[in-house]
């Protein structure tokens, strides 16, 4: 997958605050995210990760620091965030599909009533992904019926009828039963397979080292370290980053 020198996502000494200043979510992030990229996040539990994540496309409005997406400054008052964030699609833990509307509904809601498409144009893409997706037979019905997985993967097509730029994962397989982690994760795979930037918090580490082009280690709002899978996962600079690695190993051994 190539990877462009250009710069899509760029943070800049990102604090994150709560409780009058007494929590820091967010410790002084610097990351720079390339177009083509694909960024795994992991670490232990509040360590920051999601907030990092929604930080990018201001779901959690910094404290301080700056966020550039394409250049442009996304905290500045004269930006529409409205129009950037449909150029970021996002995937949260718990699907966020409308229970009320059919699955062809959910996908097609937002690219008619935001970009404009006519309900033929829009439609027609949403076959065609639900296609891609393999669940072409689900379009005509309610969330309600689908599997944790089938409605995550719908999730992913809901944010890709968009045409984004980027897309940001929220720990997308942690609501997911087991059995269905698999087919989730597959989906992901394609699609930065295809060469869309991606951004991933994850708690899947060989999914992370399989697919990722970079790891991001966090832990106490801050990056402890960041390099290639290989670097990341065989040879760990960072202690913090050894302890978690080796915790993670002792349990997927237990679990085994």
């Amino acid at each position: 997958m190539a990877i462009s020198s250009k710069v899509l996502i760029s943070v800049k000494h990102l604090v994150k605050e709560y409780n009058h200043g007494t929590v820091h979510a967010l410790d002084g992030c610097d990351l720079d995210i390339h177009k083509g990229e694909v960024v795994a996040i992991i670490g232990p539990s509040g360590s920051g990760k999601s907030t990092l994540l929604r930080s990018l496309n201001l779901l959690e409005e910094p404290t301080s620091g700056a966020i550039y997406f394409d250049g442009v400054d996304l905290a500045s008052k004269q930006v529409n965030i409205d129009q950037h964030r449909q150029k970021m699609g996002m995937v949260f833990q718990h699907f966020n599909l409308f229970p009320h509307k059919t699955v062809l509904q959910n996908i097609t809601l937002a690219p008619i009533t935001l970009k404009k498409k006519t309900p033929a144009e829009a439609e027609t893409q949403a076959r065609t992904l639900l296609e891609r997706i393999g669940l072409s037979d689900k379009a005509n019905e309610y969330p309600n019926m689908l599997s944790g997985g089938q409605k995550q993967r719908i999730a992913i097509v809901r944010a890709l009828a968009m045409d984004p730029e980027v897309m940001l994962f929220d720990e997308p397989t942690s609501a997911l039963d087991p059995e269905m982690v698999g087919e989730v994760l597959d989906v992901i795979k394609g699609l930065v397979e295809t060469g869309m930037t991606s951004v991933i918090v994850t708690h899947e580490m060989r999914f992370a080292r399989e697919a990722a082009d970079r790891i991001i280690f966090m832990d106490g709002g801050v990056i402890v370290e960041q390099g290639s899978p290989e670097q990341v996962f065989e040879n760990p600079q960072q202690e913090r980053t050894k302890e978690f690695l080796q915790s993670y190993r002792e349990t997927s051994s237990a679990q085994a």
